[in-house]
């Protein structure tokens, strides 16, 4: 449901011609931040007690087979959709990007690189223009270099008071940013990389606090309930009161910090008794990797025929419900044709080399 909501804040986005304060989807960025906490704890539940018998090499092979298959597969949709997006008011720097510059960006995507001003084919300022959402994968990578060689290591107490200080930073970045939110991380620049290190270090870090510390109990409708908060505040107005300007930024880290772990909490200790539903649940688990990190290729295009033609949302509502199926059905057929089949392959080939 957050991949869901993270494309269609991006679908509805070009629609407003003021990004902060007329979104039709205002919070739908926080998806991010909810992803990392959630990362943080499905890598606490999945390798806290493996380290007997697992290398930190094991673990990273086994999360580059997971994650970085789809990487690539993002960056080669962005390369292939890359000039229909040519619009000078958008996209300014499109038309005069060679072939060979384009390759090159290409080719940088694959490793999950970012790349600088030099190499911005698309003028947005992306360390990864021509995927722009690889960039929180980028700090997923370097959130599971710090699990495997520290913090996994770290006694309980140790790791409560790490978070608590990294909490702190997230209540500190969204009062004090100038946009009074926690809306930035993909551009190499000092502001940026202080966004996306805050916005990585308390929910990752939180999330494996979170599966060592938890009692299982047993939630009824659970999906339901997690899901409606998630929506809830993604699509939650931009908050503005007279005499309380930081009204949005605190907005913001009380979900991060306080809602998003409860969310996870429920999701974690639902049960589902029922096959069709279980079915539906496990459908959007597999598909929303795949879904967040193919989608935005298409947004691209979106944004450029909405925006060059001033489409109101009122005629393009349709084209981008279409979209968002679009997406839905390349998500899967990437995972069942490719990701999984590939996955499957690669895990084979850990496993003889052992």
């Amino acid at each position: 449901m957050a991949a869901i909501s993270v494309v269609v804040m991006h679908l509805l986005a070009p629609f407003s011609y003021d990004f902060a304060y007329l979104q039709y989807f205002n919070h739908g960025y926080l998806a991010v931040d909810f992803f990392f906490l959630l990362s943080g704890f499905v890598i606490g539940h999945a390798y806290d007690d493996r380290w007997d018998r697992m290398s930190v090499r094991e673990f990273f092979v086994r999360r580059l087979i997971r994650l970085h298959p789809m990487i690539i597969v993002g960056t080669l949709l962005g390369a292939i959709g890359f000039y229909f997006g040519a619009s000078p008011d958008v996209f300014p720097l499109i038309s005069e990007t060679p072939v060979w510059k384009l390759i090159l960006v290409m080719l940088i995507g694959f490793t999950l690189l970012p790349v600088g001003k030099s190499l911005d084919i698309r003028g947005w300022g992306e360390m990864h223009p021509l995927n722009g959402p690889q960039w929180s994968l980028l700090y997923e990578y370097i959130a599971n270099i710090l699990y495997a060689f520290w913090i996994r290591k770290w006694k309980q107490r140790t790791l409560a008071l790490f978070v608590f200080i990294a909490a702190i930073a997230v209540f500190y970045l969204a009062l004090n940013s100038k946009t009074n939110d926690l809306n930035g991380g993909w551009s190499l620049d000092p502001v940026h990389l202080q966004f996306g290190f805050t916005r990585l270090i308390f929910p990752f870090f939180a999330g494996l606090l979170l599966v060592r510390v938890q009692k299982q109990t047993k939630i009824n409708n659970a999906f339901f309930w997690s899901s409606l908060l998630l929506v809830v505040l993604f699509a939650f107005p931009r908050i503005q009161l007279a005499g309380f300007g930081l009204a949005n930024g605190l907005f913001e880290a009380v979900a991060v910090v306080f809602i998003f772990p409860t969310i996870v909490y429920i999701g974690a200790n639902g049960v589902v008794k029922r096959a069709l539903p279980a079915k539906i649940c496990r459908f959007l688990g597999v598909i929303s990797y795949p879904l967040y990190i193919t989608h935005y290729p298409l947004v691209y295009v979106f944004n450029v025929w909405v925006i060059d033609h001033r489409i109101p949302i009122a005629k393009g509502w349709p084209v981008a419900l279409l979209c968002l199926l679009i997406a839905l059905a390349i998500a899967y057929v990437s995972l069942k044709i490719y990701d999984e089949p590939l996955r499957k392959r690669l895990t084979a080939w850990q496993k003889g080399r052992k």
